[in-house]
């Protein structure tokens, strides 16, 4: 369970306590006893079985994965996955990789809906790159049109482990993740992935990276 969801429980819990306290009507106090229910489901947080293996890039959230294509940015062609995440998701993110932060970087933007390409623009997001030592794996947190905070617990210089809980992004919202062009994808538009548990790539050896390059993304 994330802290967050004992915080809005209390909160909720005190708000049906003044109102029994001053009603002692069953049906005014239902309402926040339901959202404090509410809210410690939704900050659940459960334990995952992270997988173990070399070149191994695991999903940074729980979602349904809505695009995947190959992009060019500044420093070459980029492998790019978006993942959605709704109100009903676990909102806990996790490390792609093992690695050392690189760049951990907050931007204020817009709140558009997260389904909407642009929102990986213009919204309000924080940008993580994590060097794995031959290859770099960068994902973003991106805020969406209810989902207004982003939780970043990293920075530049941290040593992390593939899996390790990092942060979460509250009441739905947008994961994209950008990997080496050469990555072997291993998951397709409209398939769901969890969080720390689901693998989305491989980084191949070169070889294997030679043969998979020219392929359309999940051919």
């Amino acid at each position: 369970m994330v802290k967050d969801g004992f915080f809005y429980a209390i909160g909720c819990g005190l708000v049906a306590a003044v109102l029994w306290y001053f009603t002692a009507s069953y049906i005014l106090i239902s309402l926040p006893i339901l959202l404090a229910l509410f809210f410690l489901w939704f900050f659940r947080d459960p334990s995952r079985q992270i997988p173990d293996g070399p070149g191994l890039i695991v999903s940074p959230g729980d979602g349904v994965v809505t695009e995947a294509d190959w992009v060019q940015t500044t420093t070459g062609s980029k492998l790019r996955l978006s993942i959605f995440l709704n109100v009903f998701d676990v909102h806990v993110n996790r490390c792609p990789i093992d690695g050392t932060v690189t760049l951990c970087e907050h931007r204020k933007g817009q709140f558009l809906n997260a389904m909407n390409k642009d929102s990986a623009l213009l919204n309000e997001q924080t940008l993580i790159t994590i060097d794995a030592g031959g290859y770099e794996v960068s994902f973003k947190q991106i805020a969406g049109l209810i989902a207004r905070r982003i939780v970043c617990n990293l920075k530049v210089g941290d040593e992390v482990k593939r899996g390790e809980r990092m942060g979460l992004i509250k009441f739905g919202s947008r994961v994209d993740v950008l990997m080496p062009a050469d990555a072997e994808l291993r998951v397709s538009k409209g398939d769901r992935v969890s969080g720390g548990k689901t693998v989305l790539a491989v980084i191949l050896d070169a070889d294997e990276a030679a043969a998979v390059l020219p392929r359309a993304v999940g051919a």
